[in-house]
């Protein structure tokens, strides 16, 4: 099982119990010692939690966080979402921004990205999509 990034969307899957998706973390973690996201999706989860003020969910989440691997932003990663907002762009199928620092992101650390939002990543040159909610 190749090393994966986990995106928002299947965190949130998870984060709310959803069984296919907790099985998948199950397998994965045999595999490997630690789930990896990226420091986005930290922020976006975090900031959708305390939005709605769900400071229960909230602490479940930090708790989580302890045990994950949390990936930056980088020179490198940023160069290679430049690249990937330039091609969207030329091509007309631009997507959030976020998505493409996501995506750049997976591309540096070389790792596949779990999404259950294959429609946008999928206009993405080179990189490889899993989905563990199905």
């Amino acid at each position: 099982m190749r090393k994966a990034l986990i995106d928002t969307d299947i965190l949130s899957m998870f984060l709310r119990g959803k069984r296919e998706v907790k099985s998948k973390f199950e397998e994965y973690l045999k595999y490997h010692s630690t789930i990896s996201i990226s420091i986005l999706s930290y922020y976006e989860i975090l900031s959708g939690l305390k939005h709605k003020d769900a400071n229960k969910q909230l602490g479940s989440f930090l708790k989580l966080c302890e045990g994950v691997s949390i990936i930056s932003i980088t020179k490198e990663s940023c160069q290679k979402s430049a690249d990937i907002y330039a091609n969207l762009k030329k091509s007309g199928e631009i997507i959030d921004d976020v998505d493409i620092l996501i995506a750049g992101i997976c591309l540096e650390n070389s790792l596949a990205l779990v999404t259950n939002n294959a429609k946008h990543f999928q206009r993405i040159k080179d990189i490889e999509i899993v989905n563990w909610s199905v």
